[in-house]
This record gives C-alpha cells, sequence and structure tokens, in this order.
C-alpha cells in the first residue's frame, strides 16, 4: 500500500512544512481577525472571539491612587491574619504570577485546602470567583479567605478592624482614600477589592499578532491556535478576551468516590446536575501560574493537551447507576475524542506557551507599622 511522505510525517508526529495545506492554513490568519476561518463551536455555545489587550498605560498611576494604595497595604499586610504571619499576597504571590505553585494553598498551622489557589491576572473582569463559583463580587470572595480555618482563619472580621485601628499611619491612608479615619470592614473589603481590579495580563506575542504583527508567533503556533480553533474544539468554552466562558464545566476530573473527590459547584447549588463542575479558567499567562486544574494536579501542558485529547468520558454512570446515585458525576458533553496526531497537540502547547506575555513583577509595599514596633533589628 503506498503511503504519503506528509502523511506519513504526519503519523510520526511530524508535518511536511512544504505542504500546501499548512500554508494555507497559516496565511489565513496573517489578515485582520475578522477574516480568519470560523472556529469549531458546538450549537448553543454563546462563543465571542478572541481580543487582543493593550498594554496598561496607566498602571503605574492607578497605583498612586488613595484607594489602591490603601488596598495593596491591605494586601500585602499578615495583620489581616488570626496568626499575624499570612497575608493575601501568602497564596497570591506577584513573583509566582499571582499564584503560590503549590498544588494546592497551605494556610494557618500549616494547614492545606483542598483546592489549587487561582491566579489574580484581570481579576476585574471575572463574573464570579472561586473554583465553585460561590461569590459574585471581590469583596464577597475576600470574606473566603480572610476568615476560612485553613487560611488566614480570622474569627471575626472586627478583630482585623482592631488591629488596623491601632497604627496610626492606616488611619491617614483611610483619610486619603476615603475621606475620613474610620476604619471598617466594608472599607477594607472595597480597598482590597479595589487593589486586585488593578492586577492585569500584559499583552502576550498572540495579542500582537492579532493586532497585525504577523512575525510575532510562529508557524507552529499559528497552526496551534489553528488547530486550538477547529480540530480541538478548545472554543467552546476558552474564547474571547481572557478565554474563559466564566461558566463551570466537569471536564471529567471530579475523582468521585476516590482520594481526590470534589464535588465542585455542587456543593454551592445543591443541584445534582452541578457535581463535578469548576469554573472555566483563564488560559491568560499560563505559564505563569502552573500548576493547572481546581486541584492543581496537572504541571505539564502537553499531558493536559493528551486529557483532553481523550474525551475524558471514562467514568460516565450508566443509566443504573445514575438511577441508583443521583450524584454520580456525569462528563460535560462539550468533551469529546479529538483524534489529534502528536504535532498537533505540539501546536497547541506552544500556542498556549505563546499566551503568556507577563514579566513585570510588583514589588512588596513597605507596611505600616505600629508605632510601638521595634524599628531595628539584628542581623544574624
Amino acid at each position: 500500500m503506498f503511503v504519503s511522505i506528509s502523511s506519513l510525517l504526519s503519523f510520526k508526529g511530524l508535518i511536511d512544512f512544504n505542504d500546501v495545506e499548512y500554508k494555507q492554513i497559516i496565511e489565513s490568519y496573517k489578515k485582520p481577525i475578522i477574516e480568519w476561518p470560523i472556529p469549531t463551536v458546538d450549537e448553543g455555545v454563546e462563543w465571542r472571539e478572541f481580543e487582543s489587550i493593550q498594554r496598561d498605560t496607566a498602571f503605574f498611576t492607578t497605583q498612586e491612587k488613595p484607594e489602591v494604595i490603601l488596598g495593596k497595604m491591605l494586601f500585602f499586610d499578615p495583620k489581616l491574619s488570626r496568626s499575624q504571619q499570612i497575608s493575601c499576597s501568602s497564596c497570591h504571590d506577584p513573583e509566582m504570577g499571582w499564584t503560590d505553585r503549590r498544588t494546592v494553598s497551605l494556610g494557618h498551622d500549616h494547614l492545606q485546602g483542598v483546592r489549587n489557589t487561582p491566579s489574580l491576572y484581570n481579576i476585574g473582569d471575572r463574573t464570579v470567583y472561586f473554583w465553585d463559583g460561590r461569590a459574585r463580587t471581590l469583596q464577597e470572595q475576600a470574606i473566603g479567605p480572610l476568615t476560612a480555618p485553613h487560611e488566614m482563619a480570622v474569627d471575626n472580621l472586627d478583630e482585623v478592624v482592631d488591629r488596623i485601628n491601632q497604627i496610626e499611619a492606616y488611619k491617614d491612608l483611610f483619610m486619603n482614600a476615603y475621606g475620613d479615619r474610620d476604619i471598617t470592614v466594608k472599607r477594607i473589603l472595597d480597598a482590597l477589592a479595589i487593589f486586585q481590579q488593578s492586577i492585569k495580563s500584559q499583552p502576550s506575542r498572540v495579542d500582537l499578532f492579532i493586532d497585525g504583527k504577523y512575525n510575532a508567533l510562529t508557524d507552529k503556533e499559528i497552526y496551534g491556535m489553528h488547530i486550538f480553533r477547529t480540530k480541538a474544539r478548545c472554543m467552546n468554552c476558552h474564547f474571547g478576551k481572557d478565554l474563559t466562558d466564566d461558566s463551570f464545566h466537569n471536564i471529567g476530573l471530579t475523582y468521585y468516590k476516590r482520594k481526590y473527590e470534589d464535588l465542585g459547584r455542587y456543593v454551592v447549588t445543591q443541584n445534582p446536575d452541578d457535581v463535578g463542575k469548576f469554573r472555566t479558567p483563564s488560559l491568560r499567562d499560563l505559564l505563569n501560574t502552573r500548576p493547572w486544574m481546581h486541584n492543581g494536579l496537572f504541571d505539564n501542558l502537553f499531558g493536559i493537551v493528551n486529557i483532553y485529547n481523550s474525551g475524558m468520558h471514562m467514568i460516565d454512570p450508566t443509566e443504573e447507576q445514575k438511577l441508583k446515585d443521583p450524584l454520580y458525576p456525569v462528563t460535560d458533553s462539550l468533551m469529546k475524542p479529538l483524534g489529534l496526531d502528536r504535532f498537533e497537540k505540539e501546536a497547541v502547547v506552544a500556542f498556549l506557551e505563546a499566551l503568556s506575555g507577563s514579566k513585570f513583577k510588583m514589588r512588596r509595599p513597605d507596611l505600616p507599622r505600629d508605632s510601638t514596633a521595634k524599628e531595628e533589628y539584628k542581623t544574624l
């Protein structure tokens, strides 16, 4: 049987870069985005086209606003925790992509959480918060880690108010931000939210490409973007400016009745259809935010693409199982076997890596101190 060289190369996970079809695909993206090939999206999915982001030229001006300065101080201040040793930045470290690079979070008394710490990049764009969507505002979200026993472990938020009230410099910061020196829980939460809204991704090479700089991506990365948009079916959930639908899906990683079991959004809604569903994460700055998934068990992009390539329907219940156990999770129907060959998978990974553009790492501020605290420290 005759096998063409092109087919043989594809079978081995390679590709003929002189292939006419391959070249045509590459060229089909070197034009305004409105003329790009239509993505493969299931009926009923309200997708949005990719959208580039611009460099935030107002970033440093924003950081000088009184309410942002206050929010930043509070964000980095361990006085907001019960032990006064843990701050918001302990899990959302600017040097680690606003996450902690751990599988799951580590908090008060070295207690571990059960979920991976989400990055704060572009958090102001989100409409729901936490992996299970239990918070609808950044202020509501902030209450969670402040009071969670395995995170900052504050018994009563009034304790935080009392502690901050003892520091005169904070009263000045509240005056600058709100016009008086009154320190309240609401103002603390508002300031934290305002600061977090200023944390934004910097443009990636994909953004430059979308804006017309067609040499910003290699041919392999462009081909990977094409596979992402078509054969890999990724745009069913990852689209728009931040490459997320801000919705919830069960992708087959619930580990139902196993060691890593997590019922996901069901814990919030008590709807059996939500068992194992988690919020779709943004794909921006992936290389800065590993490990990935709600449980942080994956740190290899090629492995993750392999997971999706399988379709992830290995643990779906039979009708009899579902009748006996209404909570038995069903993998989302959007998940289907993809049939990607090795080169296609490598190309998708190359595209995903090109989505990382943020390099700026915010310096930790000099925090307000209690006037009675020691100003001199011995060097060991």
